[in-house]
C-alpha cells in the first residue's frame, strides 16, 4: 500500500489564466510509490478521453490545457490511480480582456436637449469604465449637467451646448486588458442638421401584412399590405390560401434578424420564407422550403439561416422535418434552401454569440421521442456524436447554453402519466451528462452574457435564478414566486447597474407583466393589460405570449395582444402607447438603427 501525502495548504489551488493562453495543472500528491495521476472534471475522468484541448502527457502526470477559453473554468481534481483519497482540487478562473460596444456611434442634437452616450462592456473580471472628451478625462468635470450612471456605463448631458460637440471615448479596463471606442456628438441648429436613418424600429407581422413601428413617437412608419408584390416577381407577399373563402390574410410563424440588414420570416402555409430588405423596407425574395416551415434561426458564426419544417400541420409522418440551411444569409444575392442530411428532426438548438463568444462551432438536433441529443458540426453539417439521455429517462424539449464553464441545460419532456424529469447538465468540455440541475423541471433561459440561468416552473409558479461565478461555480441565487404561470420572458440590461439584468415576463393569461431586478431583487407587476393572442394563431408554439425588447441599449418592449400591440417603456415600467388594428401580430423583430449624420459647414 502506497503512503500518500498532500499538504493541507495544497488541497485546493486557485489558478487564474487569461483566455487564449495555455495552462499546466500539476498534481502535488506525493508518496512512497507513484501510481499514474488521474484527472477529473465534474466527476468525469479526463485521462481516457480524446479531447482536442486537454491532454495529460508528461512524466509528472500534469494536465495540459491548450488555448484556454471560458468553457474551461471550473474545478479539476487529481488523485493517484487506485487511491481516491487524498485528492487535490484546482479551481480555474479564466480572465477575459474587456470588449465594449458604444451607442450611438454618432448623434446630432439641437442645443438645450439632453444627450446620452452608452458603453456596454463585458469582460472577466468586470471592467472599470472611464470617459474622455477629445482625449481629456471627464472625471474632474462631472456635475449635475454632466453625470455618469449605471456604474459609469452611461454618460449623460442634461442640456447640450455647442461646446459639447466632440468625440467621447469610452475606455474599459480590467486586470488583463483594455478596450475603447468613440461616440461622437454634434450640437447644431436644426436647420443645419440632417440625419439619414433606417432602423431603430419594430417590424410587426400581422394578418394584415407587415408594419414598421417607430417606438419613440409611437408612429407607424410604413405599412405593407398582404397584396404587396415581391420584388422581381408577380407573387404577392401573402398569397391567398387555395380554397379559402376568407379575405387575403398573412400567416407567419417565426422570424430572424440577419445583421439588421435582412429579416427572414417563415410562411408555414406557403412552404417558404420571405427575405425582407430592411434598408429598402420591402420584400426582396421568397425562398421555397420543406412543407410547413415553423422555426428559423440565424447562425451568425457561419452566416447561415436554419429552418425547421414540420412536413404537415399534424407533424404526423416520419419525415417530420428536414433542417435546411441558407448559406451566406447576409449577402444581398439570390438565396436557395440547401438540403441537409438531417431527417425526422423534432427541434434543434444553436448557442447564441455575444461580445466575448463571437464564434460557435457546434449545434444540436433532437429526434422525436428519442432520449438523446445529437451534436453536429455547423460548418460541415456532419453528425459528430450522440449523447444518450436514456439513463435519466429524458426526452429533450429545449436547451440553453452558457459559455461560463460551458454548460448545456436540457429541459426534459413530461411523460403521458408522469411528471417531467429534472433538467440535465451537459459539460461541453467532455460532452458528458454530469447530472441534474437541482430538481428544476421547467424551461431554462440564459442571460446574453452567460452569467445567469433562469428556469420557469409552471406547476410551482416559481422562477428560479442561478448565477455562474467567475470560478465556474453554478450557484442558486433566488427563487421568485410569480403568482401566476409565466409564458415568456426576456432579459433587459439594467438601467442602474452594469453587468446586471431585469427579467421581464408575461403571464400565461397575458394580462400581467412582471418586472424583476436581479441586483436589487425588487419586483413590480403591471396588471390587467390586454387579452392574449388566441392560441389558434400559435399552433407552432406552446406559449401564446409575445415579448420583444429593443436591443441592448433600448428602453421599449413590444407586447402582443389579440387585436392590438402594446408598446411599453421598460425604464419607466409603464405603457408607452397602444397601436390598434394589429390583428394577430404574433411575430415581431427589432432592427437596430444604422445612420449617417451630415452636418452642413
Amino acid at each position: 500500500v502506497a503512503q500518500l501525502n498532500l499538504p493541507e495548504e495544497k488541497r485546493v489551488i486557485v489558478s487564474t489564466v487569461t483566455v487564449g493562453l495555455s495552462l499546466v495543472l500539476s498534481c502535488d500528491i506525493q508518496g512512497s510509490q507513484q501510481p499514474p495521476v488521474m484527472w477529473k472534471r465534474n466527476g468525469i475522468n479526463l485521462n481516457f478521453l480524446d479531447l482536442e484541448d486537454i491532454n495529460d502527457f508528461g512524466d509528472d502526470g500534469s494536465l495540459y490545457i491548450t488555448k484556454v477559453t471560458t468553457i474551461h473554468m471550473g474545478n479539476y481534481t487529481c488523485h493517484l490511480r487506485g487511491y481516491e483519497d487524498p485528492y487535490q482540487t484546482h479551481v480555474l478562473q479564466v480572465n477575459v480582456p474587456p470588449v465594449i460596444l458604444v451607442y450611438p456611434e454618432t448623434q446630432a442634437q439641437e442645443p438645450g436637449v439632453a444627450a446620452s452616450m452608452h458603453c456596454y462592456a463585458d469582460g472577466i473580471p468586470n471592467p472599470n469604465i472611464v470617459w474622455l472628451k477629445n482625449g481629456m478625462d471627464l472625471s474632474p468635470k462631472l456635475s449635475n449637467q454632466l453625470s455618469l450612471m449605471a456604474n459609469g456605463s452611461v454618460l449623460h448631458i442634461g442640456s447640450v451646448r455647442y461646446e459639447d460637440t466632440g468625440a467621447y471615448t469610452c475606455i474599459a479596463k480590467n486586470e488583463v486588458g483594455v478596450d475603447e471606442d468613440i461616440s461622437s456628438l454634434f450640437v447644431e441648429d436644426s436647420a443645419r442638421k440632417t440625419r439619414l436613418s433606417t432602423g431603430n424600429v419594430f417590424y410587426v407581422f400581422s394578418e394584415e401584412g407587415m408594419t414598421i413601428v417607430q417606438p419613440n413617437e409611437c408612429e407607424i412608419h410604413k405599412h405593407i399590405k398582404a397584396t404587396e408584390r415581391i420584388m422581381g416577381s408577380n407573387g404577392d407577399m401573402c398569397p391567398e390560401v387555395h380554397g379559402s373563402l376568407s379575405q387575403q390574410r398573412c400567416v407567419w410563424a417565426m422570424a430572424a434578424n440577419v445583421r439588421d440588414k435582412y429579416i427572414y420570416i417563415t410562411q408555414p402555409l406557403h412552404n417558404r420564407l420571405l427575405i425582407i430588405d430592411t434598408q429598402g423596407e420591402k420584400v426582396m425574395q421568397a425562398v421555397e422550403t420543406d412543407p410547413v416551415p415553423v422555426k428559423v434561426h440565424y447562425d451568425k458564426s457561419h452566416d447561415q439561416v436554419w429552418v425547421l419544417s414540420w412536413g404537415d400541420m399534424q407533424k404526423s409522418y416520419p419525415t417530420l422535418q428536414a433542417s435546411t440551411v441558407i448559406s451566406r444569409a447576409s449577402v444581398g444575392e439570390e438565396h436557395h434552401a440547401a438540403e441537409t442530411r438531417f431527417q425526422k428532426v423534432d427541434d434543434f438548438f444553436i448557442p447564441p454569440t455575444n461580445l466575448i463568444i463571437t464564434h460557435v462551432r457546434f449545434g444540436f438536433i433532437f429526434f422525436k421521442s428519442e432520449a438523446a441529443v445529437h451534436k453536429i458540426d455547423l460548418e460541415t453539417f456532419h453528425h459528430l456524436k450522440t449523447i444518450s439521455l436514456k439513463s435519466y429517462n429524458c426526452v429533450p424539449v429545449s436547451m440553453a447554453y452558457t459559455h461560463m464553464s460551458g454548460y448545456y441545460f436540457i429541459q426534459c419532456q413530461e411523460g403521458n402519466s408522469s411528471a417531467a424529469p429534472p433538467q440535465l447538465i451537459i459539460d461541453s468540455v467532455t460532452d458528458f451528462v454530469i447530472g441534474n440541475n437541482l430538481n428544476l423541471k421547467g424551461k431554462p433561459h440564459v442571460s446574453p452574457d452567460g452569467r445567469f440561468v433562469v428556469t420557469l416552473e409552471h406547476e410551482r409558479q416559481v422562477m428560479t435564478v442561478q448565477n455562474i461565478t467567475f470560478k465556474g461555480e453554478l450557484q442558486l441565487c433566488q427563487e421568485i414566486d410569480t403568482v401566476a404561470p409565466i409564458s415568456q420572458l426576456v432579459f433587459q440590461p439594467s438601467f442602474t447597474e452594469a453587468n446586471q439584468y431585469m427579467i421581464i415576463a408575461t403571464s400565461r393569461a397575458h394580462t400581467d407583466l412582471f418586472f424583476y431586478d436581479l441586483s436589487s431583487r425588487r419586483r413590480e407587476v403591471l396588471r390587467n393589460l390586454k387579452n392574449s393572442i388566441p392560441t389558434r394563431y400559435w399552433p407552432w408554439n406552446h406559449g401564446n405570449g409575445l415579448l420583444v425588447n429593443s436591443g441592448l441599449f433600448g428602453q421599449y418592449l413590444v407586447m402582443g395582444s389579440d387585436k392590438s400591440l402594446l408598446l411599453l417603456n421598460v425604464k419607466q415600467k409603464k405603457i408607452h402607447c397602444e397601436v390598434s388594428e394589429m390583428q394577430a401580430s404574433n411575430t415581431v423583430v427589432w432592427v437596430e438603427e444604422v445612420y449617417v449624420v451630415i452636418v452642413a459647414l
